[in-house]
């Protein structure tokens, strides 16, 4: 089975809430909500290809020191095997906009668990309520 390697953040606003991204019509996991990343290149490493995807999905612009690993998820899929490490991020330059015709919400954390999302996401919300009460 392909072992297939994606990144994820957890964006944490000032009020200690999360940002959630609504996967578009036409997507696999169309309208389903998960945490913004992407997957990570041939060569390159998770952290930069998070940073990357954050510019690209949310003109964000993120350092790699702002990067704190949290978590990770591990999930069988029918034709690959989903490795998602979770990074916690609180400091970015920009504002969230979606590029990519994703629809967007800051969540409070026990709030998450309201909004559907993918089985590789769902068990990365109990890190999140832990460390943010």
């Amino acid at each position: 089975m392909k072992l297939l390697l994606v990144v994820a953040a957890a964006l944490i606003d000032v009020d200690d809430r999360v940002l959630v991204a609504q996967r578009p019509a036409g997507k696999s996991l169309a309208g389903l909500w998960e945490f913004p990343g992407g997957k990570v290149e041939t060569g390159e490493r998770p952290e930069v290809a998070l940073i990357r995807e954050l510019a690209e999905e949310l003109g964000l612009r993120v350092e790699e020191p702002c990067l704190s690993p949290l978590t990770f998820a591990s999930h069988a899929y029918p034709d690959f095997h989903l490795l998602m490490p979770l990074y916690v991020c609180r400091r970015w330059a920009g504002f969230a906009q979606a590029r990519e015709g994703q629809t967007l919400a800051w969540v409070g954390p026990r709030e998450l668990r309201a909004y559907p999302m993918p089985p590789a996401d769902a068990p990365l919300i109990p890190p999140l309520i832990d460390l943010l009460g």
